[in-house]
């Protein structure tokens, strides 16, 4: 029954998406606001599908660490939610992703338009100064960067593996606090494959790390928060889902 579930969810998903992309085509023309606000809808439309399809709860928590002004925001990486979720809690984020989902209809378009920041992620030195650069300007205009430090998905649980130079080039850059985002999307929306668990997705947004630390004492502390608090989010999944199961 939960893989039927699931497949109606990815249907859902990729349906709404080519909907709300048609629907809002002149989103395109328009002020970047309005790109990000249609970004928005289908952010809600995922969660709206994860609940009533699924059986998937997604909670929101530490609203209440978010800065003002420019910010480097360093979240685990699961899921294709997890792209999605700033669009709710930030006015402009620019996200870092892979070039190549500049390629796909409708969310490469929206992804052009409000200005995100595609990388190589087989690329050089010349790559991460690219990246740098780039999101110096977009924090220069007023725009929340969201970087995940691991580059790709990750599997709950799994051995870290960060980026120090790209994480430590951005900060340095643009001189902001890095605000670290944990969550357990993992173990209800894995990073493979079709199937959907039931259970609660939760996200994170921990107390930001100052600006200005020397990049060992920052990787240390952003792994190690990260790190504690993602884990104890997948402890309390996987409670959440064994009362569920029983």
């Amino acid at each position: 029954m939960m893989m039927f579930r699931s497949l109606l969810f990815v249907i859902w998903m990729y349906g709404l998406m080519a909907v709300l992309g048609i629907l809002f085509l002149p989103a395109l023309l328009l002020p970047k606001s309005v790109a990000f606000w249609a970004i928005s809808i289908y952010a809600r439309g995922l969660i709206f599908g994860l609940r009533v399809i699924c059986g998937i709860e997604v909670e929101i928590r530490g609203r209440q660490h978010m800065p003002r002004g420019t910010v480097l925001y360093a979240g685990k990486h699961s899921c294709m939610l997890d792209v999605f979720i700033p669009f709710l809690v930030m006015p402009a984020p620019a996200i870092i992703l892979k070039q190549e989902l500049l390629w796909y209809p409708f969310l490469g378009w929206y992804a052009l338009k409000t200005a995100m920041i595609p990388i190589d992620r087989a690329g050089n030195t010349r790559t991460l100064k690219k990246m740098v650069a780039t999101a110096k300007v977009r924090a220069e205009d007023g725009r929340q960067i969201v970087i995940f430090p691991e580059g790709t998905r990750t599997e709950p649980g799994a051995a870290p593996a960060y980026h120090a130079a790209g994480i430590s080039g951005l900060a340095k850059a643009i001189e902001a606090p890095i605000v670290p985002v944990a969550t357990n999307a993992g173990l209800c929306w894995p990073g493979r494959g079709l199937k959907r668990n039931k259970g609660r997705i939760v996200y994170e947004i921990l107390p930001p790390i100052p600006a200005g630390l020397p990049r060992r004492e920052l990787m240390a502390r952003l792994q190690a928060d990260l790190e504690t608090a993602s884990d104890a989010l997948v402890d309390e999944g996987r409670d959440v889902q064994k009362h569920l199961a029983s």
